[in-house]
């Protein structure tokens, strides 16, 4: 990664996705990706640059299924944009095993993966769709590598940053990253001091009116 990937990857630590949402929301952005699930209940949550995969169907004779990974960095989150199919995969034990052995962050997939046990085993992050356990080969290819994806009706460009984990996946543009972080800093700071007010009897409505909890979250 860049010495900016890791700046901006490191604005976010010790934030969440529903704390990142929240700033979204405020911010009036978008980046959530709906229908987009955690592979396990991981208790961390991962941040990292997009690198940005779109598969399409097979041409004939079929093109190239996973070499794009060689040119993965460090620290990365694969973000592939399978069109939400769910009939092949793109993702499984190999892709795995070499990923977790190149250090990449984690995979996000508007899709399906299988061999789903060595991601458990391994504690390797992957978010998808689901599951399945048909190969993609001869079935979809790749058409392109960092250029735009869609993933869960959000848009993902390469190097956004992606905040990820039990809660689900938010996409944050680049050239927003540090102003999202700063306005998620923020909200947790909010809820932070509602929950020691509540913690010292006060009750939730008179804590949430003190420090203006109902807007927290509303578009500026």
């Amino acid at each position: 990664m860049s010495a900016e990937d890791k700046e901006l990857a490191a604005l976010f630590e010790g934030l969440d996705t529903p704390g990142v949402s929240d700033a979204m929301d405020k911010l009036g952005l978008t980046g959530q990706c709906l229908g987009i699930a955690a592979l396990d209940g991981y208790r961390k949550t991962v941040v990292g640059p997009a690198f940005t995969v779109r598969y399409v169907s097979a041409s004939t004779p079929p093109g190239s299924v996973g070499d794009f990974i060689d040119d993965v960095a460090q620290g990365d989150v694969i973000v592939i944009d399978n069109d939400g199919r769910t009939d092949c995969t793109v993702w499984g034990d190999i892709m795995t095993q070499y990923a977790g052995a190149r250090k990449i962050a984690a995979t996000v997939i508007d899709g399906v993966c299988r061999d789903v046990a060595k991601a458990l085993d391994d504690n390797y992050p992957i978010f998808s769709r689901g599951r399945f356990m048909r190969t993609g080969k001869d079935r979809v290819q790749v058409e392109s590598v960092n250029a735009p994806v869609s993933i869960g009706t959000a848009r993902v460009t390469a190097r956004d940053i992606v905040v990820a984990d039990a809660n689900g996946v938010v996409i944050v543009p680049r050239d927003r990253a540090r102003e999202v972080a700063a306005f998620a800093r923020k909200i947790e700071e909010t809820e932070s001091q509602i929950r020691t007010h509540i913690a010292d009897g006060m009750t939730l409505g008179d804590a949430r009116a003190a420090l203006g909890y109902h807007t927290l979250q509303r578009k500026s």
